[in-house]
């Protein structure tokens, strides 16, 4: 087992080069790039184009050219929208600002030599370190991954093993119409009617609004630091748990059922077995193995894609909502700072899924794989 392990891990390494390659790739013939963005903002919020930039960055070494050279209307073609009129040493400025006077390849390998040693640099437009950025966001998004995933992990598998033991009879039923129903519903539809009923929209206010804790959080004992926490974070869980229990309940039933229907099962109830035995004796341990290897990309997805929504929905500042708003802008050190965590994170998480693989039915043998 050691060997394998020690095969994927070096296996992550060009696995995460080829992400960060090829998203890289793509996001530099996206428009509407930092320059570009730089540029519009400049343009719209005020004619002196040398002031805005500067005011704006505070490091232009030609600080004491005057407006009318830098928007010389003869200064030709240029490569980014909106820049015509705009002098070429403005727009090698703002290039050199963000590291685009240097070739593609060149700014890509930086990047991961950078990344290597965990320098993400700093945010264009935040004026912070993405480190920085991505430790003050962690802890929303924490909260929001563990607190889902426990949570859907402990509904799911449950009533996945009750429906299966059930098939076919009323609750069976019922409880599938429920699941249609959450499925075929968004979370973040979800987390608008939650709003509207308990928060205030229209009947009850019950809960707060927005944010994770109340803004004297800081002045309140222990005690009641960990109510006002699970106050705030009630109503953005119960959306996400509700969209993401549907699946990992079929999908545990399915996999019950299909080993309920096996031969070993009938032997081993002709030995003399109860159900309970043989349900969690024999049963349980083969059909958990397709619900663990779905783990990791469900905690991923939890931690980061599935809460961009509902972090907006309930204004709660975590990764999610900083990775979409880096998308927006153009931010490219966070943008990729964050594809690398996450896609890293992945990786392990996978790994360490296979591992419980193992852990929980030693017959499977990874070492035996061709890989």
């Amino acid at each position: 087992m050691f060997a394998y392990i020690l095969r994927r891990l070096l296996l992550i390494v060009p696995t995460l080069v080829g992400i960060m390659i090829i998203n890289f790739i793509v996001i530099q013939f996206a428009p509407g790039g930092p320059v570009e963005q730089l540029i519009a903002e400049m343009r719209g919020t005020a004619t002196d184009a040398t002031a805005a930039f500067a005011g704006q960055q505070g490091d232009f070494q030609s600080s004491g050219q005057n407006a009318g050279a830098y928007t010389n209307s003869g200064s030709g073609e240029s490569k980014y929208r909106g820049a015509q009129g705009l002098h070429p040493d403005i727009i090698k400025d703002i290039e050199k600002q963000f590291g685009f006077d240097k070739p593609m390849h060149v700014r890509f390998f930086t990047m991961l030599w950078d990344y290597a040693r965990f320098d993400f640099g700093e945010s264009f437009f935040r004026g912070e370190r993405v480190v920085d950025l991505v430790l003050d966001k962690m802890p929303v998004s924490i909260s929001l991954g563990v607190w889902t995933t426990l949570l859907v992990y402990l509904i799911s598998i449950p009533l996945g093993i009750k429906k299966a033991v059930s098939d076919g009879s009323r609750f069976d039923v019922w409880s599938s119409g429920a699941i249609v129903v959450g499925y075929a519903i968004p979370g973040f539809l979800f987390a608008i009617l939650l709003i509207v009923v308990f928060a205030g929209g229209r009947y009850l206010d019950w809960f707060p609004l927005r944010g994770l804790t109340s803004p004297d959080f800081s002045e309140m004992g222990t005690f009641q630091k960990i109510i006002d926490y699970l106050w705030h974070i009630t109503l953005p869980v119960v959306a996400m748990v509700i969209s993401g229990f549907a699946s990992l309940t079929m999908l545990t039933k399915n996999s019950f059922l299909d080993q309920i229907n096996m031969q070993y099962v009938q032997t081993a109830r002709a030995k003399g077995l109860n159900e309970n035995q043989v349900l969690y004796g024999h049963v349980f341990r083969n059909a958990m193995l397709i619900v663990i290897a779905g783990f990791p990309s469900a905690f991923i997805s939890v931690l980061f894609t599935g809460s961009i929504l509902i972090e907006v929905i309930f204004s709660l500042d975590g990764l999610g909502r900083l990775g979409w708003e880096a998308t927006i802008n153009r931010d490219y050190p966070v943008m990729f700072a964050t594809l690398y965590f996450f896609t890293l994170l992945g990786l392990i998480l996978q790994l360490i899924g296979d591992v419980m693989y193992h852990l929980i039915d030693p017959r499977i043998d990874f070492e035996s794989r061709d890989f």
